[in-house]
């Protein structure tokens, strides 16, 4: 994966981006020192914590077009990943598994494509055009971390979870941008997508034997049982919601709320910058 590619897109979205990291030298040497720091197979993980720094306290706010094309590349990756898992058949994926679960959501997600590139056209903007993907992670080598993603069912399940719990909290995270009256049926229409991806979610980690809910300790959010995709689920730890401390509150039987439980109940957002780094960009041939 080429990082500097990665920052060009985020680019695209935030000009300013350079100023939010730190000077361009600076940039420079910190992604070329990563090598000399992370396995390769993590690479395209570890630089996802850049970008979370930089844009903690962010106000950019990009415009309903650029959420729009955002959310476009989003649906495009997902549907990419399961017409490609599909088309492998029951040498891939179980038929109960397919007639319960994946056959409905490669429909939704394709659905989801051609919904959004009418909206955008209709709006008068064009859309994103379909990267190419490597859905191992590796940067057109098909050698990734992910490698037998198609070959192997488990490591399949594993993607896909990333992918769905991740596009759950990239949805919420531009919901804030399209509040107002003008923005009201983009609005409605990002969060009925959001509601079906969170329904996907939920059963993709069903199937692997987890809970439908995303639950976490003290200090890790992510409950893959996967270290690779940590960054996907940073912030799903935490247990502070309108300012108050949801472990200091009652429980159903009167004693204190867990950490499992305060993380459960609530979901948090990413943003933009987050999810290119994390997800999009980790699966994009640059």
């Amino acid at each position: 994966m080429n990082l500097f590619n990665i920052i060009e897109e985020v680019e695209k979205v935030d000009p300013e981006v350079y100023g939010r990291l730190s000077d361009r030298r600076s940039v420079i040497k910190n992604i070329t020192s990563f090598g000399t720091k992370v396995a390769a197979a993590a690479l395209p993980f570890a630089v996802g914590t850049m970008f979370q720094k930089a844009y903690a306290q962010s106000g950019a706010k990009p415009t309903v077009l650029e959420i729009l094309n955002y959310a476009l590349t989003l649906e495009y990756l997902e549907s990419t990943f399961y017409n490609a898992g599909s088309a492998k058949g029951t040498a891939l994926i179980p038929a109960q598994a397919a007639s319960y679960y994946f056959n409905q959501v490669t429909k939704d997600e394709n659905n989801h494509v051609a919904f959004l590139t009418t909206v955008i056209k209709s709006l008068g903007g064009t859309p994103a055009a379909v990267p190419t993907f490597d859905l191992t992670a590796g940067n057109g080598s098909g050698n990734g971390p992910f490698k037998d993603v198609l070959t192997n069912y488990q490591t399949f399940l594993a993607v896909a979870q990333a992918f769905e719990d991740t596009g759950v909290r990239a949805y919420k995270g531009q919901a804030q941008y399209l509040t107002g009256e003008s923005n009201r049926v983009v609005l409605t229409a990002a969060l009925s997508i959001h509601a079906v991806e969170a329904r996907h979610a939920s059963a993709i980690r069903q199937i692997r034997g987890l809970t439908p809910w995303i639950t976490s300790t003290a200090t890790l959010g992510n409950d893959t049982g996967i270290a690779l995709v940590n960054g996907n689920y940073d912030g799903e730890q935490n247990v502070i919601q309108g300012g108050v401390d949801v472990t200091t509150l009652k429980g159903a039987n009167g004693g204190a709320t867990s950490v499992a439980t305060a993380t459960a109940a609530f979901d948090e957002p990413l943003s933009m910058s987050q999810v290119l780094a994390l997800l999009v960009g980790s699966f994009i041939v640059h």
